[in-house]
């Protein structure tokens, strides 16, 4: 197989991997989507305690609008609060609630099984190679955002 036809293929199996990983996460937990999940992770990961919603939603790569959309379900669940910043009442924080907390340390073993799952006959070396490819593509989407939002590029 030609470069060409491999750098389409991988396109096509990060989207139809994406939609399948999705899906198969949607079934591992009754109470939260794969996208739920997500927001939290990224909400853990990201060194503040309560990251802005607009933080969030760049970090994700998903609109404001839908991460509002998914804080607030969440939210109606107990599982994180939305509180408006101290010093300017237009920005919006996201905090995860102990209940969350707990609910997580509860899911742990699920969590672990499905990963294991995922990665069965992954070598150091394929997970190494897989993780520099995701993380070179990763790189290039966030150029191609900034060059697209960039009017002087033209």
């Amino acid at each position: 197989m030609e470069e060409k036809e491999q750098q389409a293929y991988i396109l096509g199996a990060v989207l139809t991997l994406a939609n399948r990983l999705q899906v198969l996460g949607d079934q591992l937990d009754d109470q939260m989507t794969m996208k739920q999940w997500l927001l939290i992770a990224v909400i853990l990961k990201s060194g503040s305690p309560a990251p802005t919603l607009s933080d969030v939603s760049a970090m994700i790569g998903s609109s404001r609008q839908n991460v509002k959309k998914m804080a607030l379900l969440l939210e109606q669940q107990g599982f994180v609060t939305l509180t408006k910043d101290s010093r300017d009442a237009r920005v919006l924080r996201i905090q995860l609630t102990d209940k969350c907390r707990v609910y997580f340390a509860g899911r742990s073993g699920r969590e672990a099984q499905f990963m294991k799952a995922l990665f069965q006959s992954f070598d150091a070396e394929l997970t190494r190679g897989l993780f520099r490819g995701l993380t070179r593509l990763t790189e290039n989407i966030a150029r191609m955002e900034t060059d697209a939002s960039d009017p002087e590029k033209e």
